[in-house]
């Protein structure tokens, strides 16, 4: 079995399922949802794809705030390696990650596999209603009998995919590359700001707000052409080094894998994002709708 893309579709999963109460040998549902103050169990127990494993990103896909960059720092190696050999994934399985608040979460899991050279892609799930919609039947309770432990290998962040707050500062000083900020366009015009101390944005960053990668009348991801000419209009084009950002280093990966749906690959993620920028209370900031420069910013 091979998966067809970066991103399926739930038809496409539905039809490996079949009427299996499991995915078959070599697939892993991977349940990402997560809701900041929300129980990632909870959500789970109530109702989830047949078969999946759940995994929690303030657990099993970050190590605690600001131990790194930010709210979501990336975990160790180790620790990374250590979470997925429990959930049963090993390194010759392909594991599709979705959640319910189209891909913005699950994202987070793609990338990280991804970036270290696994198998993985992201489910075009707007929501579990769209599973049932076309026939998806839903699991509840604690899931199936825990996983068989895998053997997952530590490799390391790659750098080349990662930037920090000096990678950002320096690209939009110099105006050699693009930052792109994935928050909704109220968080980064700073109308708003229900998590982070500071509201505004990177000055020089342009406003990619997620929702904008889905198409609004069927909700699914926009095809690979669109997502090119969205981009475009920001700026992002072959060649160009652009940098992912949004408010802790999550739903940042959802542009990353938009942008090489679109045959833009290479975007680095900013790792800590706005929780990490105004971490330092010496960096400029910047509000309303237009990205401003870093040298007119206070």
């Amino acid at each position: 079995m091979e998966l067809p893309d970066i991103v399926v579709t739930p038809e496409w999963l539905l039809g490996q399922l079949g009427s299996e109460p499991r995915p078959p040998d070599g697939l892993v549902i991977a349940d990402v949802r997560w809701k900041p103050g929300a129980s990632v169990r909870e959500a789970f127990v109530q109702g989830h794809l047949p078969g999946a494993v759940s995994f929690d990103v303030d657990v099993d896909l970050a190590q605690p705030a600001f131990d790194g960059p930010g709210r979501h720092p990336l975990p160790s190696p180790e620790a990374f390696a250590d979470a997925m050999g429990a959930a049963g994934i090993g390194e010759d399985v392909f594991v599709v990650s979705y959640d319910d608040v189209g891909g913005s979460v699950a994202a987070r899991l793609w990338w990280m596999l991804h970036v270290t050279g696994h198998r993985a892609a992201l489910l075009d799930l707007p929501t579990l209603e769209t599973w049932t919609a076309i026939g998806g039947a839903l699991a509840t309770g604690a899931g199936s009998p825990s996983p068989e432990p895998a053997t997952f290998t530590a490799r390391p962040w790659p750098h080349e995919r990662i930037a920090d707050a000096d990678d950002v500062r320096a690209s939009l000083t110099t105006g050699t590359g693009v930052v792109v900020d994935a928050r909704a366009g109220e968080r980064y015009r700073g109308e708003v700001e229900p998590i982070d101390p500071v509201a505004g944005h990177i000055p020089g960053a342009v406003s990619a707000a997620w929702v904008g990668n889905r198409d609004p009348r069927t909700e699914r991801l926009l095809t690979p052409e669109a997502l090119r000419s969205r981009y475009a209009e920001l700026g992002v084009r072959d060649g160009v080094s652009t940098i992912a950002s949004c408010g802790s280093g999550v739903t940042a990966c959802l542009a990353v894998l938009v942008l090489e749906r679109a045959g833009l690959p290479g975007a680095r993620l900013y790792e800590g994002s706005w929780s990490d920028w105004t971490h330092d209370p010496s960096r400029p900031i910047a509000t309303g709708a237009e990205p401003g420069t870093m040298s007119s910013s206070r």
